[in-house]
């Protein structure tokens, strides 16, 4: 589980800038921010990176 939609809804970023920064398409993004799937450890680096953030900050302890 990550935290991806819930990061960028507090730093108010779109997921459509993320899909375009990462040049994936938006229905990808959403299935990241929707936990229909996972980003590889790759992009989640990137991810964070792109986000200002510790990657740690974007993935969920259960």
């Amino acid at each position: 589980m990550n935290r991806i939609k819930e990061v960028l809804n507090e730093k108010g970023i779109k997921q459509k800038w993320l899909a375009e920064k990462l040049g994936k398409s938006l229905n990808m993004v959403n299935d990241y921010c929707n936990n229909r799937r996972q980003p590889n450890l790759k992009l989640l680096f990137l991810i964070a990176e792109l986000l200002n953030v510790n990657p740690k900050e974007l993935i969920k302890e259960n």
